[in-house]
C-alpha cells in the first residue's frame, strides 16, 4: 500500500512498511532544480554593504539551500541590529550539495520559515512566461483590452530572457532542497519516519510505509523542453521517490499568486479582500485554480494502486479530493487544512463556496487544527449545502465524511539536537552578555496583515508609556520577515518603531530591536532560549508552532533563563490547545496586551514554573510524530468503517438464513421502522389516517405466535400511531423517534422524554421557525409533543427554500446547543428534536425490560433480534443491535436497511417495502 501525500507544496518520497503506499499531495516538492549556467566574467561585484542582504543568507540558505531573506531594514546603523547581522555566513554552491534523500536533510527547519515568491528564489532557474491576468480593477480592465500586444522580443529584457532560456537547455542541472513548501509538514514526516511510523517517505502522500509525495518544483517550467522535463521527472521519481506535477506558468501563477493568495488566504484568515473588484479577474483565477487541482488529481490517479492511501494538504488543493473520488470511488483519501477555517458568515462570501465545500467532501477524513475550525466547517456545510452535520462529520446521501481536529506539533527530538549545536551555544553566550541586565521579549512573525505585528508594537508602546519605571529594563526583539510587497503596512510599522525608539531610547538603551528580515536558525534558537517572554499577537492563525518551540527551549537545559511566560493571541490554534496556561490576549485590545506584558515581566517564579510545566506537558504530547500517526490511524479506521457501511459491500439479506435463525429461537424480538420500511411514504397528512392492509395483516400474523414480540417505531405522534394500528392488538409502539413508548401488549403510553422540558425549548425554536416560514412561501410547521418539523418540500421556490432551511438549521443549532437540541435536514423537512432521546434509548429500555421479565419468570431472554429501517435515525438502533451480537448478549441478530445510502446494518433489501413484508410473512407462516 502506498501513501500519497498531496499538497501544492511538495512531492514525496517512497517507502515500504506493511506494504502500503501513502501519496501525499503538497503545493511544492521539498526538492527543486538548479541549472549550472556559467556567466561570463564581467566587471567585479560591488563590495557587500552591511545594510544589504541580497548576497547574504541565513542558516537555512547556507546549509539547506533555502531562500535568502528579504532585504533588511534600510539604513541599519544601531549596534543592536548590527549585532544580529555581523556574523551572517555567505552562500557558496558547495554548501548546497545535492541531497540524495529527504532523510539526508540536516535536522529540522523552522516551523515557519521565510518563503520567496514563486519563480524568484535563490537558484538559477527559468523565468516565468506567465501572461498578465486581467487587472484587479474593472476600470483598468477596460483600458487593458485596448492596449496593443507587443512582440515578445520587442525589448532588451525579452532578448535577455530568450538568451537565458537557450542557456538552460544545455546547462547541467542538479536536484537541490526546495526553497518553497511547508516546513512544519516536512519536519513532521521526518519525525514519523525516524521513529518507524513511516519506514520511508515519498513526497506525494503518507501512509504507514511506502510514502510518495506529489507536487510542483516551485519554479517556472514553460521554458524547459519536453526531453528535459522527462529527465527531471525520471530522476526525481527513481532517485528521490518524488512525483512532480508539471503545469504551465500561467496556470500556476493564476492559481497560486492570484486565487490562493488574493482570494482564499484572506478569507480563511477573516480578511475579506476588497480585491478583486473585477469579475473578469476572479473568473480567470478560478479557472486556473481548477486546472491545477485537476493536474494534481490526474497525477495521483495515474500512480494509484488499490490499497494506497492519499493525504492531501492545505487550501491550495481543496478540489482534489472530489476529483479523485469521481475516478476512484473507493480510494482512501484524507485532507488536512493547516490554516484556520472561517465561520460560515465569512466563508459564504466566496462565490465558489459550494464547489470548494463539495471538493473537500470527497475525502474520507477531514482534519483541522482545532475543534473550533471543525465546528465552523460543519456549520458551513449545514448552512450552505443543507447537509446533515453531526458532531463526528457530514452525512452525505451515499457516504459519511468524518471531521476531527488534529493539532500539529514540532519534532522535539531533532529540535533538542539542534539547540545543542556549538553555534547555538555561542549565540546564547553572546546574547546573555549583551542583554545581561534586560528583560527580553521576543517575537518572530511574517510582516503581513494577519500576524498582528502592528498591534503588538502599539501595545508595547502603551506598556512603555504606562510603566516608565520599566522602560530601561525591557527590550523587545521583533524579527519580521516580509514575503510580499505591503508598502502601507511596512511604512506604518516603521513609523511606530521609529516613534518608540525616539521617545524611549537613551544613550545606553534601545527599547525595541526591529529586524525586517529573517535571522539564522542558530540565532533564532538562542533568542527563544534566553528570552524572558515570547509575545504572539496573530489576528488569526491555524496553529502557530513558534510558541511550541519557545516552550520547549525554556526548560533551562541550555541557559539559566527558564520557564518564560507566553503571551498568546486568543485567535491562534495553540491558544485553545494550551487550556489557559498561556497569557491569552485579544490583539485589538492594546490595554489588555500592555497589561499582559507587565504581568509576564513581574510574574513570580512559582507561577512561571506552574504555567510552563502545564504547557510543556501539552507540547510533549502533541508532537509532529503524534500528529502524523494519529491522522493516518484515524483515516485507516474511518475508511474501513466506510467500506463496511457501503451498500455495495453489505450483503443482501439471506431469507433462508433468517428462517433458520427464526426457527431455532424460543423468544424473538422485532423492532421495525414504519415509513419507508413497512409502508411506502405518503403525504404528511394522508398517511396518518390509513395504513396498508397488507402491513396490518403481516404484523397480526407475526403476533399470532406468542414467541414473537413486535415493536413498530416512527417519528409520528402517539395518537397518530394509535389510529394507524388500532386493528393490531399487542403491538408495541415507539413514537416521535423514542420520546414515547407503548410497551408490548399494553394500552398506556410511557413518556420517555421530559415533555415540560421540551415545551421550554420548543417555544423559542418555534419563533425561529415562524421567522423562516414567513419568508418561504408554501412552507408550514408541524408541531409534535417533543419535536418540531419545518416542511418546505412544496415551497414555490425550491432553491430559495433550501437556502432558508440551511440558515434555519444553522440558527437553531447555534442558539440551542446548550439545550441538547439539534436541527437536521432530511428529504425536504427540517426536523428539530432533542438529542437526549432516540430510538436507541427506547430500544434499550425495551430489551432491559424483557431481560428482567424473563429472569423473574425463569424464562430465556430473546435469542433472535431483527431490526429493519431505512432512515438516518435508524442508524443508532443498528449500532445498538450489532453491539448485542458482538458482545454475545443475543445469539442471532439481523439488522436490515431498505435504503440505498451507506449504513451500519448487516444486510440490505433491494426490493424495498415489498421485500420487507415478504420476508416477514415467510417467518409468520412458520408459526
Amino acid at each position: 500500500m502506498t501513501v500519497f501525500v498531496v499538497s501544492i507544496e511538495s512531492v514525496g518520497t517512497i517507502g515500504q512498511q506493511l506494504g502500503w503506499l501513502t501519496i501525499r499531495a503538497l503545493r511544492f516538492l521539498p526538492y527543486t532544480i538548479h541549472f549550472d549556467v556559467h556567466k561570463p566574467a564581467a566587471r567585479p561585484d560591488p563590495p557587500v554593504r552591511l545594510s544589504s542582504t541580497t548576497d547574504d543568507l541565513n542558516l537555512f540558505a547556507s546549509k539547506l539551500g533555502v531562500a535568502p531573506p528579504p532585504q533588511a531594514t534600510p539604513a541599519i546603523s544601531t549596534e543592536d541590529e548590527q549585532f544580529f547581522l555581523s556574523h551572517r555566513p555567505s552562500f557558496s554552491q558547495s554548501q548546497s550539495s545535492i541531497l540524495p534523500k529527504l532523510e539526508s536533510l540536516p535536522g529540522i527547519t523552522p516551523s515557519e520559515t521565510y518563503t520567496p515568491l514563486w519563480g524568484q528564489g535563490l537558484f538559477i532557474q527559468p523565468k516565468s512566461r506567465a501572461e498578465d491576468l486581467p487587472p484587479v480593477s474593472i476600470l483598468k480592465h477596460a483600458a487593458g483590452n485596448d492596449r496593443t500586444t507587443r512582440s515578445r522580443f520587442s525589448s532588451i529584457a525579452d532578448i535577455r530572457q530568450e538568451s537565458h532560456e537557450r542557456a538552460l537547455q544545455t546547462a547541467d542541472w542538479s536536484v537541490q532542497p526546495g526553497e518553497q513548501g511547508n516546513a512544519g509538514i516536512r519536519n513532521a514526516i521526518n519525525a514519523a519516519s525516524r521513529t518507524g511510523a513511516l519506514k520511508e517517505k515519498t513526497w506525494a502522500g503518507l501512509t504507514f510505509g511506502y510514502c510518495c509525495l506529489v507536487g510542483t518544483l516551485g519554479m517556472p517550467t514553460d521554458a524547459l523542453e519536453d526531453t528535459r522535463k522527462f529527465d527531471i521527472e525520471d530522476k526525481l521519481e527513481n532517485e528521490y521517490d518524488s512525483l512532480p506535477v508539471f503545469t504551465s506558468d500561467s496556470d500556476f501563477d493564476g492559481h497560486y499568486s492570484h486565487y490562493c493568495k488574493t482570494i482564499l488566504w484572506p478569507v480563511f484568515h477573516y480578511q475579506i479582500p476588497d480585491n478583486p473588484k473585477s469579475k473578469a479577474y476572479e473568473d480567470h483565477s478560478w479557472v486556473y485554480y481548477v486546472k491545477i487541482n485537476q493536474a494534481f488529481a490526474d497525477r495521483i490517479v495515474k500512480s494509484w494502486k488499490r490499497g494506497d492511501v492519499i493525504w492531501i494538504h492545505d487550501y491550495h488543493l481543496l478540489l482534489v479530493p472530489v476529483m479523485i473520488r469521481k475516478k476512484i470511488p473507493d480510494a482512501q483519501i484524507g485532507f488536512f487544512l493547516h490554516t484556520a477555517f472561517p465561520s460560515s458568515e465569512v466563508f459564504r462570501c466566496l462565490p465558489t463556496r459550494k464547489e470548494l465545500l463539495e471538493g473537500l467532501l470527497g475525502a474520507n477524513l477531514l482534519g483541522f487544527q482545532t475543534k473550533e475550525y471543525c465546528n465552523h466547517f460543519l456549520q458551513t456545510c449545514n448552512r450552505l449545502l443543507c447537509a446533515e452535520a453531526t458532531a463526528d462529520g457530514v452525512q452525505l446521501e451515499d457516504r459519511f465524511v468524518n471531521v476531527s481536529e488534529f493539532p500539529a506539533g514540532v519534532d522535539l527530538e531533532t529540535l533538542n539536537t539542534r539547540r545543542h549545536d556549538p553555534e547555538v551555544g555561542d549565540w546564547i553566550k553572546r546574547m546573555r552578555s549583551k542583554y545581561a541586565d534586560k528583560q527580553l521579549i521576543v517575537a518572530r512573525d511574517k510582516l503581513d496583515h494577519v500576524r498582528g505585528v502592528r498591534q503588538k508594537l502599539l501595545a508595547y508602546e502603551l506598556f512603555l508609556n504606562k510603566n516608565p519605571h520599566l522602560k530601561e529594563k525591557v527590550v523587545l526583539i521583533q524579527v519580521a520577515s516580509s514575503t510580499t510587497e505591503q508598502v502601507e503596512l511596512e511604512a506604518t510599522v516603521s513609523d511606530i518603531v521609529t516613534r518608540i525608539n525616539s521617545v524611549h531610547s537613551t544613550l545606553a538603551h534601545q527599547p525595541i530591536v526591529f529586524l525586517k528580515q529573517d535571522i539564522e536558525y542558530s540565532q533564532y534558537l538562542a533568542m527563544i532560549t534566553v528570552a524572558d517572554v515570547m509575545m504572539i499577537t496573530s489576528l488569526r492563525e491555524g496553529m502557530g508552532l513558534t510558541s511550541h518551540e519557545y516552550i520547549y527551549c525554556q526548560d533551562g537545559k541550555c541557559s539559566d533563563k527558564l520557564h518564560g511566560p507566553l503571551i498568546l493571541s486568543e485567535f491562534t490554534g495553540s491558544s485553545s490547545l494550551f487550556e489557559g496556561n498561556d497569557l491569552s490576549v485579544n490583539p485589538w485590545d492594546y490595554r489588555q496586551c500592555a497589561d499582559a506584558i507587565k504581568r509576564a515581566i513581574e510574574m513570580s517564579s512559582q507561577e512561571r514554573e506552574h504555567r510552563w510545566s502545564k504547557l510543556m506537558n501539552i507540547v510533549v504530547h502533541h508532537t509532529a510524530e503524534f500528529w502524523v500517526t494519529s491522522f493516518l490511524e484515524r483515516l485507516s479506521k474511518n475508511h474501513s468503517e466506510h467500506s463496511r457501511r457501503d451498500t455495495l459491500s453489505i450483503p443482501r439479506l439471506s431469507v433462508h438464513e433468517l428462517v433458520e435463525k427464526y426457527k431455532a429461537a424460543k423468544q424473538r424480538l422485532f423492532i421495525l421502522d414504519y415509513e419507508g420500511t413497512l409502508a411506502a411514504y405518503g403525504s404528511s397528512t394522508s398517511i396518518v389516517f390509513t395504513s396498508p392492509q397488507r402491513t396490518l395483516d403481516v404484523l397480526n400474523n407475526l403476533l399470532y405466535d406468542e414467541k414473537n414480540i413486535v415493536y413498530v417505531m416512527s417519528g409520528r405522534k402517539p395518537e397518530e400511531l394509535d389510529r394507524l394500528f388500532r386493528r393490531v392488538p399487542k403491538l408495541g409502539l415507539i413514537a416521535e423517534n423514542g420520546c414515547f413508548l407503548k410497551e408490548y401488549n399494553t394500552e398506556d403510553w410511557i413518556e420517555m422524554a421530559n415533555v415540560e422540558k421540551s415545551m421550554a425549548w420548543k417555544k423559542s425554536v418555534l419563533m425561529i421557525l415562524e421567522y423562516y416560514r414567513d419568508r418561504t412561501e408554501g412552507s408550514w410547521i408541524e408541531e409534535r409533543h417533543c419535536s418540531l418539523v419545518f416542511h418546505y418540500a412544496d415551497a414555490k421556490d425550491p432553491a430559495g427554500a433550501t437556502r432558508q432551511a440551511g440558515d434555519c438549521a444553522n440558527h437553531i443549532n447555534d442558539a440551542c446547543q446548550d439545550q441538547q437540541v439539534h436541527a437536521v435536514i432530511v428529504d425536504g423537512e427540517l426536523l428539530v428534536e432533542s438529542t437526549e432521546w432516540t430510538k436507541g434509548t427506547a430500544a434499550t429500555r425495551i430489551f432491559e425490560g424483557l431481560k428482567r421479565k424473563s429472569q423473574s419468570l425463569c424464562l430465556k431472554a430473546p435469542e433472535f433480534l431483527m431490526v429493519a429501517g431505512n432512515a438516518r435515525e435508524d442508524e443508532i438502533i443498528y449500532r445498538w443491535a450489532n453491539s448485542l451480537a458482538k458482545d454475545g448478549i443475543v445469539r442471532d441478530v439481523t439488522t436490515v436497511s431498505v435504503s440505498s445510502r451507506n449504513t451500519e446494518a448487516m444486510a440490505t433489501l433491494t426490493q424495498g417495502v415489498n421485500g420487507v413484508l415478504s420476508a416477514l410473512q415467510k417467518l409468520a407462516n412458520l408459526s
